[in-house]
């Protein structure tokens, strides 16, 4: 019976020892989980600002591209009212 009580105890022991290793490998994971998200999260930032800047750029090569159109075709007024709005579109 004595024996059988010490083996009970070095069980639990075990268990125990188990149990935090597991708990440990836990909050290692969550904390992994965690640092991801907030990587993600940062690259969602970034790709959206890369989407913003990228829309921008088109719009004044739009405008330049209208300009050199207008400048082509001695449209002087026209090539000034553009380059007037890509003026205030750049500033």
């Amino acid at each position: 019976m004595n024996s059988r009580m010490k083996r009970l105890r070095v069980e639990m022991e075990e268990m125990s020892e188990e149990q935090k290793k597991i708990k440990e490998g836990q909050r290692q994971v969550r904390e992994k989980f965690d640092a991801i998200e907030l990587e993600c999260e940062q690259l969602r930032k970034e790709t959206i600002l890369i989407t913003q800047q990228s829309v921008s750029t088109q719009f004044r090569l739009a405008l330049m591209f209208q300009i050199l159109k207008a400048r082509e075709n001695h449209d002087f007024s026209k090539a000034s009212q553009l380059t007037s709005a890509l003026r205030l579109f750049t500033s």
